[in-house]
Formats: C-alpha cells, structure tokens, sequence
C-alpha cells in the first residue's frame, strides 16, 4: 500500500467512524460485509507474522522486516518491500500480504492477481514470474518452483518457467472434469491438483459426471434467458465416478491409479509419500460406513496394500490425509474419531499401528505440523472446554502432552522450524485479537501485535454466555445472547433465535464477542435480544454428540432449540409472545423446521436457502447424514416439510437465489406449491443471479429485507 493510499483508507475509515457518531447508531454498512464502511468497524492486527526458519518476518504495510532473534521482535531489519516485487510482476495489485516464506532454502512466493511469483531472499531479487493464463482457474505452484499447474475449463494444464504451455489432459466432452475438487467438497477436499514433494509428479482427480442427470439453473440477465446445467446427483441417485491419475513431468506419461470396484465410491485424502513414489488414498464406500486407506505404487498404479481399515454403523468421515513426520519416511499420523473423539494415530507406511497419541474426551481441532526434526507435533484442542482452542504440543516418542497456552479464548498459530518459538494467535470475548511471541523452552510470552477495538467509544450492545440442558436432561449446550445497550431488566424484549444446528459448526465459542456477527449487533441495536445455542449434532463435541441426528435431521435439534426457548421464556425480561427464528442454509431448514414442528412457539421466521425435503439433496451429505431414501424412506417422510406445510402458523419469509447450485431453487418453489395446496401463505423474496448466499453489496441488501420483516411483524414495541 503507498503512503497515498495509507493516507486515503485512514481518512475514510475517519470519516466512517464520524458518520456513525453522528448517527448515534451504527448502520448495515458498518456492520455487514459488503457494506461501505464495515472495514472500518472490523478488528485488525495491523501486521502479519510468519517464520523464515527460526527468524521471525514481520509483514507491515509496504514493507518486510526480518528479526535474527525472536526474544527481540523489535530488533528488526528491513528486508524487502512491495515496490521490489512489483518490479518482477507488472502487477501494480501486487499486495505484499500475500507472501509465503520456505522453512529451508531462499525462495519466497508471492501471490498477485495476475499470477505467481519467486523472489529470492538470498540476492534480494525477483527471480521468475508465472503469470495466470487467460481463463485459468485452480492454480498450483510446484514445491520446487519449476511448474505451475491450473485447470481451463474441464481440463489440465502446465506452465513451465519459460511459459511454454503443456496438456496434461485434452478432454473434449465437458462431463468429464480434470484437476479440480470432487464429491461436491465433502471430506475436506478443496482442490484437485496435488504436487509430489520433488515437483516431478503431479497427482490429479479426474472426475466423470456424464452419467449424472443434467440440473438446470437459468441465467434470467440476458434478454432471452439462457439454460447454465450443473451436474447435481441428488441422495439415492446416480453418482458420478472419480479416478486418480499421476502425471511425470519427465516423460510426459499420465498413469491411472488402479482404484478398482465399485466405481461409486469416494477417493478422500490424496497424500504423496515424502519420496514422490507412492499416493496414498482414504477410499470410501457409497454408504461412508467403511474406510480404507491405500497405498498405491505411482509408477505402475497399482494397488501395494491396505493399510488399515475403519467402520461406524453410522457413518465415517475422513477428513484430513496421511500427515508424514519429517526426517522419517516410514511414519505418519492419522487422524480418527475411532474412539469418539477426534484424535492423533500414529502408523507407518506398511499400515502397522504405533500408537494413539492423544486421547481424552476432548477433540483435536487443528493440526499446526512438527518441529524440523519431527519430535513434537503442535494442534489446538478443545482441551479443557469446547468454548476454548488451546495450543499444545505433543511428543512424537513419548506422548507428552506440553499446553503452550492457557489463557482462555481461541488460540491458534504455528511454530519456527525448529519448534522452539511459536507464533500465537488470539481473540477472546473481550479480545479483538492479539499475537503472542511463545518461547517454548523458557516459557516467555511476550505480545508483538494487538487489535485495535473498533467499538471503542460507542455504547455496543452487550454479549453473554452461558449453558443450558439439551433435550436429553444430561448435556450441557453452549449458547450466547446479545442484548441492547441500553438493556433494562425491568422491561419485557422481543427476541430472535439465530439458529444453523448442522453438522461442520459451532457458532458460540470463545472468541471475540463469542462469535457474534453484525446483524446481531444491528438487531439489539434496535432493541431486540437475540439468542444462538449449538445444538447436538453440531461439531467439535465428540462424535456421539454430532451424530444422535443420524437419519433424522432436524429432530434432536429442534428438540434442544425448544429448551432454548424454554429457557428465554422462563427469563422475567423476554416477551414469550414475540419470539422470532432466523436461519440461512441449514439454519433456513431449522427455521421452517420450527416453525411446523412447534407451530404455537414463534410469531416470525426467515429462512434463507433451506434444504426443505433431503431427497433433494446432494448424495455425499445427504447420505452420510440419512442414508439413502430407499434404505430411510420413514426418516425422508417425516423430516420432509413437505408434508407439514399446513401447519404454518407465523410468518415466515423464505429468501433463495435463484442460482443457487447448492441448496437448489426446487427446493423452496416445491415448499411453496404445498403451502398453495395446504392453504397456508408465507412470503417469498428471490436475488436473480445469486447462488447459495448473497455476495457483494447485495448482502446489505439482504439484511435490511430480513430487518424489515421482523420490524413489521414482530416490532419492537407492540403497536
């Protein structure tokens, strides 16, 4: 950023500031991402920490600096600064934040708009620059800086550093899909391209979706609206087919990993062997009852051995791949909730088990990697709360266990290479963030940066915690309420429950304002409550915790929502008769829920994009979480809503973009038609051109229609 720049961005954040003080009350722009002024109003650590070796770099405004002694930060030098990368690029949207550091080695990356770039830290030099093709996507730089991989359209390419363009795949029909994320991103898959470690091989999904039935969005921008098909294989039908393949640099030959039958299955976890001659893969069947992890040979494809195997009557969800140890090609860590938490398995390559190295009941959240001689491996836990992240490190010979943190909040970071400094990353309720410098070994904690409170000065709404009992009387959930500023104990307030309950959550924790987002402040601001509780069958709790909802989604967690309800209504200052539910996704399916399911509870709901009857969902989630509607049809039938349309009572407004490739529009239009046939009336808003949420400015617009609804049907004060 130029001094310019620095000069503009703080005169608006100023005058932004200023605006609100005039106002008295902070507005949508201030508060919902999209809008005008909400930077101005978002904690930010003012520099970004990473580690070159055990040297701490410090990455502030236009500039690099570098400490030879992380005991003193402030000790620093400069090292290089965006105008030096700029010079390489061409790129004038170069930001420097976006740079990565080599634990070994003096090549750094950076990251532009229009593509990729090596500077080296030893002369002080840009030393090569792969600039993004036109139309390109997906794109992976080679740990040896040599080639970047990218997909265009449904195929597979290379960059060499000359900017010669290579094929890896030269596919003509479009149903077949190279390089790119498969199984809808279930399993924790986000990319499709996978570098080996010498950069010689390159492991690739190949997708074939041409047996999958053709799902149609509509483009309604254009005079004559235009047909935009999606693959979108829907639970119980036909799922599309993936394959492995490995691409030589060398050679040129592509080999096909040899993954056998049934084709209908998922390839999770894609994880090279430090020596680039094996890929090992965590194979799912259909039902994702049944995991095994496979090594396979990359030079012929075939299948070496299976070296472990693991089964739930419910479901199995693997989540991370094989995590090598450095210095030891033979070992690995795997993670598991085998034991009903998520914890740290070690094992070696031929699939012999070593040992658990965490246990307890409590679940492994992140995993940080290993110091460079792999002795010690740092993770964040849900140790001692599930409110908390706390760091730990834990040693590879004799599993002891060593908390690098203790202050309670969220914590997270990573360590120097050689593990004995850890940067740490922080938020609490009362903490909009902090960076802390650990000192591993003399236990020295110092703070380097720090979050400026963006409220400070302004009377904010208030944020509490605290538990209530679930359903089943025995556990506790986690909830956080925001409240006015300017609460009065003595008068009775409307309240929203803000509620998602899916699997893959948390929305309370201890983080800053518990997690908190700006509608809920924007809402207490004008006088409501508003309440959000995690459920059972949200995460981070174990895994009984996440899946008592198997085959019956909505159920247990509409259960615990109730007690919520239970407990705000046994509160003297909440007004029982005006209690409104909110939810988007998810949420928008536990929104309707609810509202059918306790028809006499809430006076107003908003459902953003919700999942109304899971037939139409897609396979890998739907059938992880209810099996197939051929093997559950009575679980379909009754968590289908569907069939409850007559029992609205409230008002409900259902909101959907009509692109939505997730949750798909069919969903709500087919609400609609039962609701016609039952005779019962909600209210219906649609975003042309949007998918499964609002981006953009639109989001703004958003949440003023969802404001407006509950304003006219559940005001603040009773008319």
């Amino acid at each position: 950023m130029t001094v310019r720049k620095t000069i503009f961005f703080i005169f608006i954040a100023f005058a932004g500031a200023l605006s609100a003080q005039q106002n008295g009350a902070f507005t949508l722009e201030d508060l919902i991402p999209g809008g005008k002024t909400f930077y101005n109003f978002y904690p930010r650590i003012p520099a970004q920490y990473q580690w070159y070796g055990d040297k701490l770099v410090c990455v502030k405004g236009d500039s690099v600096f570098i400490s030879e002694n992380p005991d003193k930060p402030q000790n620093r030098s400069l090292l290089f600064t965006l105008g030096d990368l700029q010079q390489k690029s061409g790129d004038k949207n170069t930001r420097i934040s976006n740079v990565v550091f080599p634990q070994k080695g003096t090549l750094l990356q950076y990251f532009t708009s229009k593509g990729i770039g090596i500077y080296d830290l030893k002369s002080g030099q840009p030393e090569s620059f792969f600039a993004y093709p036109e139309g390109s996507a997906n794109h992976e730089l080679d740990p040896q800086n040599q080639h970047l991989a990218y997909t265009k359209g449904n195929n597979l390419f290379l960059l060499d550093a000359n900017g010669t363009e290579i094929a890896v795949s030269n596919e003509s029909d479009k149903g077949i899909v190279y390089g790119q994320s498969v199984h809808r991103n279930e399993f924790g898959i986000y990319k499709g391209i996978f570098w080996s470690p010498d950069g010689q091989k390159l492991a690739f999904y190949r997708m074939d979706e041409t047996m999958v039935t053709d799902y149609p969005l509509v483009d309604v921008s254009a005079r004559i609206a235009t047909l935009k098909d999606i693959k979108y294989p829907m639970a119980g039908m036909k799922s599309h087919e993936v394959t492995v393949g490995v691409y030589d640099v060398r050679s040129g030959n592509t080999v096909y990993l040899e993954t056998g039958e049934p084709k209908e299955k998922y390839l999770t976890n894609v994880a090279w062997s430090p020596d680039g001659s094996k890929v090992y893969i965590a194979e799912l069947n259909r039902e994702q009852n049944h995991l095994k992890m496979a090594r396979y040979d990359t030079a012929s494809g075939k299948l070496e051995t299976t070296l472990f195997e693991e089964s739930h009557p419910k479901y199995v969800e693997p989540e991370h791949p094989a995590l090598f140890i450095p210095g030891n090609t033979n070992r690995f860590i795997w993670q598991s909730k085998r034991d009903g938490h998520n914890h740290l398995y070690l094992y070696d390559a031929s699939g012999k088990f070593y040992k658990q190295l965490t246990k307890g009941d409590w679940d492994v959240t992140d995993v940080f990697g290993f110091d460079e001689k792999g002795e010690k491996l740092f993770f964040a836990s849900t140790k001692p709360t599930p409110m908390d992240r706390q760091v730990y490190a834990v040693g590879m010979k004799n599993e002891k266990i060593e908390a690098l943190t203790s202050v309670s909040g969220t914590h997270s970071g990573h360590a120097s290479a050689s593990g004995r400094y850890f940067i740490d990353r922080f938020s609490a309720n009362d903490n909009p963030g902090e960076v802390f410098l650990i000192d591993t070994r003399k236990k020295n904690i110092q703070t380097i940066a720090s979050a400026k409170n963006p409220y400070k000065g302004f009377a904010v709404p208030t944020v509490e915690s605290g538990t209530i009992k679930a359903a089943d009387n025995k556990t506790d959930l986690f909830y956080r309420m925001v409240k006015p500023a300017d609460f009065d104990p003595s008068k009775k307030y409307p309240v929203i429950v803000y509620v998602y309950g899916g699997p893959h959550s948390q929305l309370v924790a201890n983080r800053w304002r518990y997690g908190s987002g700006g509608w809920e402040m924007y809402m207490a601001q004008k006088g409501y409550l508003v309440f959000v509780m995690d459920n059972r069958g949200t995460s981070n709790r174990g895994f009984d915790f996440e899946n008592v909802t198997h085959r019956r989604l909505g159920v247990e967690e509409g259960k615990d929502q109730i007690r919520g309800v239970e407990f705000l209504k046994s509160l003297p200052y909440i007004d029982g008769d005006r209690i409104g539910v909110h939810g988007w996704s998810y949420g928008g399916f536990m929104t309707i829920s609810l509202l059918l399911d306790y028809p006499d509870v809430f006076k107003v709901g908003v459902a953003g994009g919700p999942v109304i009857d899971w037939k139409y969902y897609e396979v890998m989630y739907g059938e992880r979480y209810m099996d197939r509607p051929q093997e559950n049809p009575d679980g379909y039938e009754k968590t289908s809503l569907l069939n409850k349309a007559g029992n609205l009572k409230s008002r409900l407004l259902i909101i959907h973009g009509d692109e939505d490739p997730t949750v798909v529009w069919q969903n709500s239009l087919m609400f609609l038609k039962s609701c016609i046939g039952a005779g019962t009336h909600p209210d219906y808003f649609v975003y042309p051109g949007h998918g499964h949420n609002m981006t953009g400015h639109d989001r703004v617009h958003l949440h003023e229609h969802i404001t407006r609804y509950f304003e006219d049907f559940m005001p603040q004060a009773e008319k």
